[in-house]
């Protein structure tokens, strides 16, 4: 299953990480959602991650989730607000240049990352969108058949549908194809 990048904010691709099955079911696969989610500058070690890191995720993914949703309880919502500030007092981690071969200079990190700073950048973007009134406004959930993926409709006119155009949107379009031809049929 790809990794999916287009809800319009890393904690909303995070939250895309469950579905429509666990894609973050290995350390092999957190790392690579971590590079591809663009945490880490390329060509970031993370050797040192272990299985811990990817239950860390899964909690924040699930807090942040629940805070996005609306859906939880009141002393379920209040936890996992509690967990999600306490992710963002943490220190992210810290960039610097470094010279490449050729003189230009690319970004790196001055150590290598630990789970809690990287868990600081994933819940600092979940408080910035829950207490953006505009950002939070434009948080929608997929029209689609049973997809609960939820993204941010920049679209022009706001008319958005889907999470992707190209997923559920294409799977749409088809099923209507479908429908209309077999009314032609009958």
């Amino acid at each position: 299953m790809a990794l999916r990048f287009d809800a319009g904010r890393v904690c909303l691709d995070l939250l895309a990480t469950s579905h429509p099955g666990e894609r973050l079911d290995s350390v092999g696969a957190l790392c690579l959602w971590i590079q591809e989610a663009g945490l880490v500058p390329a060509g970031t070690g993370l050797g040192h991650a272990d299985d811990s890191w990817v239950v860390r995720f899964r909690e924040v993914r699930d807090d942040i989730g629940k805070l996005v949703r609306r859906g939880a309880g009141p002393v379920s919502y209040g936890r996992a607000l509690g967990r999600v500030n306490e992710a963002a007092r943490g220190t992210p981690p810290a960039p610097c240049a470094v010279r490449r071969g050729d003189g230009g200079l690319v970004r790196a990190l001055v150590a290598p990352p630990a789970p809690a700073a990287l868990l600081a950048l994933l819940a600092r973007d979940a408080v910035e969108l829950l207490t953006d009134p505009v950002a939070r406004a434009a948080l929608r959930e997929c029209e689609g058949d049973n997809c609960p993926l939820l993204y941010l409709d920049t679209s022009r006119g706001r008319r958005r549908r889907w999470c992707s155009s190209e997923v559920c949107g294409n799977r749409e379009r088809v099923a209507r194809h479908r429908r209309r031809a077999a009314l032609t049929r009958t």
